[in-house]
């Protein structure tokens, strides 16, 4: 990528929030509800109060920490073809993630369920412009919470070939999925611990808390060399200061908080900076996405990032309840902030709506398109002596045209981008093709990919031990749970 990022704020301003979030972390600090974590900081000099279950972090041991985190990782597929470089000018994109409801083929709003899971997972596997699932595109409420992570992984594993998300929610699951992760690679312990195989997002519960079942994740995901995405979840106005400036600073220390960590367990561990600020609408209370406020922490979280010299990630996101104008130009603004901002890893890439409250299998394809015109906006302009292309000027002269020369005729196939769901055709020719508007198109394209979709080829053998491993554990009750 040539395009430069985008520097919202000047060196000092940045150096003014780094400093901030330095101050929080000396200062107040982080709840750490896990007594394993606290005893884990407390070891590495941390100021700990038992009694507050606060984790206060003197600032050199941040700095000294987070410079032995790695610029860039690879994330291994069970599909060499798959593997993904982390960081640097690359640019990965995922699914939506963690939904509650979906909308299903028919259009209609409904409870996550696994068809519907399904279904999200066979669309993206289908979309090459989606490089990684980002946690489950809807939740699949219809499966027993002890042993959902169990067949949803496995529903990952057999219906796509892309990059698998662990959900830290304690120390088993993540433990099962290292174990699947290992079988579908076909790879030994001490392979999967020099090659990071699957990875997982851990939201602080801003303002300034971690929890105990994201601490048991990320222990276990440090000690196995696997990557964590440290991402706050702060709204300004909520869950963080009204002004960006503060609410940038609370996000940039509990980043810091969690990636020192991480760092305390395995000094090395990969991790990557995640920015999830945005701001709430002040008259409802509601999340809102895709607007200024979010275009801007998002381009600052990446200066954040690089400062760091930190993978980063962002989101894709939108507040619209339908695919509408709304749903298209919010995402369009996530996207500018995003790219603009240097992003890694963009998580709810494809298919977020609702501020997150559902996903949809149209969005999904709209927004597939919207990042395959990101990515060729990213791609360098060829300037050479064929594509100044002064002969085919002079053989056109004043007043001419280029549609039937031999370098228009050589190139036209693949010269521009042809979008999946926009109509370039004029007003009547448009009507007379019975006037398509685009969430019609894009059920139609749905319809069309879910039909031709043939999952991925895994070996038999491996296949055999992954089911295996799977009955196996949904046998013994999998993961006990409160309910």
């Amino acid at each position: 990528m040539r395009l430069n990022h985008t520097e919202v704020i000047s060196a000092d301003e940045l150096e003014a929030i780094h400093e901030a979030s330095l101050l929080i972390l000396e200062r107040i600090g982080m709840e750490f509800f896990c007594p394993e974590a606290r005893s884990i900081m407390r070891e590495a000099g941390a100021d700990i109060d038992e009694g507050l279950m606060r984790v206060r972090f003197p600032r050199e041991l941040v700095l000294e920490q987070i410079t032995t985190v790695p610029a860039e990782f690879t994330l291994h597929s069970w599909n060499p073809q798959r593997h993904l470089r982390i960081g640097g000018t690359w640019i990965a994109y995922g699914t939506v993630g963690s939904a509650p409801h979906y909308i299903d083929r028919d259009g209609v709003r409904r409870t996550g369920d696994r068809e519907g899971y399904r279904d999200l997972l066979k669309l993206a596997q289908s979309l090459n412009t989606i490089h990684f699932i980002a946690g489950y595109p809807v939740e699949p409420v219809d499966i027993h919470h002890s042993v959902r992570h169990l067949l949803a992984a496995h529903d990952i594993l057999t219906l796509t070939d892309k990059q698998l998300h662990c959900y830290s929610l304690g120390r088993q699951r993540n433990l099962d999925l290292l174990q699947m992760a290992r079988i579908v690679r076909g790879i030994d312990e001490a392979t999967l611990l020099r090659e990071p195989s699957v990875f997982s997002v851990v939201n602080s519960n801003s303002p300034l808390r971690l929890d105990t079942p994201m601490a048991q994740g990320m222990i276990e995901f440090a000690r196995h060399n696997q990557p964590i995405v440290m991402t706050p979840f702060t709204l300004a106005g909520a869950m963080a200061p009204i002004t960006l400036a503060g609410a940038l600073a609370q996000q940039n220390a509990e980043a810091l908080a969690g990636i020192t960590f991480l760092q305390c367990i395995n000094p090395g561990t990969p991790a990557a900076y995640g920015g999830f600020t945005s701001n709430v609408d002040m008259q409802s209370g509601a999340p809102a996405f895709g607007t200024p406020e979010y275009v801007r922490t998002a381009m600052i979280g990446g200066q954040l990032a690089r400062r760091y010299h930190l993978p980063y990630r962002s989101s894709n996101v939108c507040a619209a309840n339908a695919l509408d104008a709304q749903a298209a130009y919010e995402s369009v603004f996530s996207l500018w902030g995003c790219v603009m901002g240097g992003v890694n890893m963009m998580m709810h890439g494809a298919g977020w709506m609702e501020g997150g409250l559902h996903s949809s299998l149209e969005k999904m394809v709209l927004d597939a398109d919207l990042l395959q015109m990101v990515t060729t906006m990213l791609e360098p302009v060829i300037v050479d002596t064929e594509t100044l292309a002064i002969d085919t000027i002079e053989s056109v002269g004043p007043g001419g045209h280029f549609f039937g020369t031999q370098h228009t005729q050589d190139r036209f196939r693949n010269a521009f981008y042809k979008p999946m769901l926009s109509d370039w055709r004029n007003y009547e020719a448009w009507q007379e093709g019975g006037s398509p508007q685009v969430p019609d198109k894009a059920r139609q394209l749905v319809t069309r990919l879910l039909a031709a979709y043939e999952p991925p080829a895994m070996d038999a053998t491996i296949r055999e031990e992954l089911d295996a491993f799977v009955a196996k554990r949904v046998a013994e009750g999998g993961v006990k749970t409160d309910y």
